[in-house]
């Protein structure tokens, strides 16, 4: 499955049309995984649902359209966080927005499932979708877990364990800690048995 075009305008559409507007009018990044896609955490409130931004009472298709033009259909500015990090995905507001079904519906799917596991596994922290490395998050005790669409270092959906400090052993297989395709992970329980056994590792230690 070709997941490369679906994803960086998925990430596009996270950076350009939800974290860019949210930090302008409030200083904030954070994003949030809602049913069938993903949220502003503050104003404006704006909600993506598979295909389509929502905005108040409007509803915009979003593929086939460039971000400059959705923004103004719904009368905001499209544009990234400026001056909050750098390396991002590099998407502009010219680009034209190209969702294929398959890779949108599964991407969404591998949010929402990591959204649901960082819950069940640390109830008291608050999952976080960010806009540049595109991932929902959550960091416990000086480990990081969650899930990514893919990047450059896998280009598909995965979980991951990130410890702040380096381990060493079968488990850790990535150079930021541990990974594991989500096809490989077959329901959120998974996931959460995954998280688990990193952070019995990472105590263990």
């Amino acid at each position: 499955m070709d997941w490369e075009p679906t994803r960086r305008s998925l990430h596009g559409v996270a950076e350009l049309l939800l974290a860019g507007p949210q930090h302008r009018a409030t200083g904030r990044i954070d994003l949030s995984v809602v049913d069938g896609g993903f949220a502003t955490a503050a104003e404006p409130a704006l909600r993506v649902e598979g295909d389509e931004l929502r905005a108040g009472s409007a509803r915009v298709r979003l593929t086939g359209r460039t971000y400059t033009d959705v923004a103004a259909e719904v009368g905001l500015e499209a544009g990234e966080p400026a001056g909050v990090y750098s390396g991002g995905p590099g998407v502009r507001p010219g680009e034209t927005i190209v969702f294929a079904a398959d890779p949108l519906k599964l991407l969404l799917r591998a949010f929402a499932d990591g959204d649901r596991a960082l819950r069940e596994f640390a109830p008291d922290a608050a999952p976080v979708l960010w806009p540049e490395h595109f991932d929902v998050a959550i960091a416990v005790d000086e480990v990081n877990y969650g899930v990514s669409p893919g990047d450059g270092y896998l280009g598909e959906p995965y979980a991951y364990v990130g410890p702040f400090e380096p381990e060493s052993g079968e488990f850790w297989n990535a150079p930021f800690g541990a990974a594991r395709p989500m096809r490989e992970l077959t329901d959120v329980a998974a996931v959460v048995q995954f998280f688990a056994t990193g952070r019995r590792l990472v105590h263990e230690r």
